[in-house]
């Protein structure tokens, strides 16, 4: 689990030069931190490297996510941080033209009205479950 691919053109906007990128998605992450210390941030050509020690395996992924779901970022690279191993099953989606989360709760537990599961293991991406956008990944928690 060293790589995962986004879609560069899309996303929240953070940075307008890729010498301001590094510090303002570290900002970005520290705000709504998801359990990281020590948090490292890389830039370069489209490409985010991050570091540090993630409490668990969620937190490194809402990291991942944080990090990944900016215009401007292809791919997130993870080799620098140490997490435990994970316990939770997730698969991670990315939304496509049409969907809501509650489409989404009935797709992967069978009820639209569990959507908030879905929502609350995204809420550092996603601030409002009624706004999320095509292209954007999520983590869909399984167990």
């Amino acid at each position: 689990m060293g790589l995962f691919d986004f879609v560069k053109d899309i996303g929240q906007k953070l940075f307008d030069r890729d010498d301001d990128a590094a510090s303002k998605i570290k900002r970005h992450i520290d705000a709504d931190n998801p359990g990281l210390e020590d948090i490292e941030v890389r830039y370069q050509g489209g490409v985010v490297e991050l570091g540090g020690q993630a409490a668990d395996q969620a937190a490194l992924e809402k990291a991942v996510l944080m990090a990944g779901n900016v215009k401007g970022v292809s791919e997130v690279r993870i080799d620098s941080v140490t997490a435990p191993q994970a316990t939770e099953k997730v698969e991670y989606y990315t939304i496509q033209s049409g969907d809501t989360l509650s489409k989404l709760a009935k797709q992967y537990y069978g009820k639209a009205r569990l959507y908030p599961r879905i929502f609350e293991a995204n809420r550092e991406v996603i601030k409002d479950p009624d706004k999320i956008y095509v292209g954007q990944k999520i983590r869909i928690p399984l167990d």
